[in-house]
């Protein structure tokens, strides 16, 4: 085998790795509200202008700032993530499963896919843990550096394509024809593929790595077991554990088990390939 094989993870990042909304941490309380006040917000507006629930978010978080009179740009937004906590085990995870990934010769790469914010992403501890990080996205006024207007906005829908893009290693998403382009050869296989995320936000997701032969794993907070109970026996997801990344916890044994699934499928394949006798 010349090409080392490759798992990618991908990850959602609310409830996920994260035990609550990312905003809840540095934007929310900036703005001298509490979360429930900001997301009933941004259900009122929601509801009564028919904006899908995404942009409605991206729409109210700029407008709030507006009149708290805090300026609304790329910096404070980076800021805002800072303060951004973990469960247990997550600020480790990485580095752990990368070395355990290489000690079986496959090289692991992790991905977010997430329908928060990226900017308030890119200003948390794990940040650079990612080769690609996915999220909702503000185009920036070059003069005052305020957002004007959505760059991306995901739902839960919407992350499906990543999916497609992360197989085939298209990470551009301007790029719509590579992305729908056949190839005969993927960068990484879909059996490959992991995604791991919290609730019914990730089906799409989750119902489509499985089906194509990658792992879809539920996490849930302790003491929430009936929440990943109920995706593993509706056929969503392939397990379920408690959102602890820590060593030697039910998510890192599943997480190694599949690295050494993919081990051992590339030296069956290798083998299969191969004339009798050599």
């Amino acid at each position: 085998m010349s090409k080392k094989p490759i798992v990618a993870i991908l990850y959602d990042f609310d409830s996920t790795l994260s035990p609550t909304d990312m905003q809840a941490y540095g934007f929310i309380p900036a703005m001298g509200m509490t979360p429930a006040e900001f997301w009933g917000r941004t259900g009122e507006f929601s509801k009564r202008t028919g904006c899908e629930k995404i942009l409605s978010y991206l729409y109210t978080m700029r407008e709030v700032s507006r009149e708290k009179g805090i300026p609304f740009t790329r910096e404070f937004l980076y800021e805002c993530g800072k303060n951004i906590q973990f469960y247990p085990g997550v600020t480790t995870w990485f580095r752990r499963i990368n070395e355990y990934g290489a000690s079986k010769g496959i090289q692991v790469e992790h991905y977010l896919v997430s329908s928060g914010n990226k900017e308030i992403v890119e200003g948390c501890a794990i940040a650079g843990e990612f080769k690609q990080l996915y999220g909702c996205e503000y185009i920036f006024d070059p003069k005052t550096g305020e957002a004007l207007w959505p760059k991306l906005a995901i739902n839960y829908t919407q992350k499906t394509q990543y999916f497609y893009r992360i197989s085939k290693g298209v990470y551009d998403t301007t790029d719509d024809d590579s992305v729908n382009q056949k190839q005969t050869e993927r960068r990484i296989p879909y059996r490959n593929i992991v995604y791991i995320g919290d609730g019914m936000t990730d089906v799409p997701s989750m119902l489509i790595v499985k089906n194509n032969g990658g792992r879809s794993i539920a996490v849930y907070p302790k003491g929430s077991e009936e929440k990943g109970a109920a995706l593993h026996s509706d056929g969503r997801v392939n397990f379920a554990a408690v959102a602890d990344y820590s060593a030697g916890k039910r998510l890192e044994k599943i997480m190694k088990l599949i690295i050494d699934s993919v081990a051992v499928g590339e030296q069956i394949d290798y083998f299969e390939g191969q004339n009798p006798g050599d």
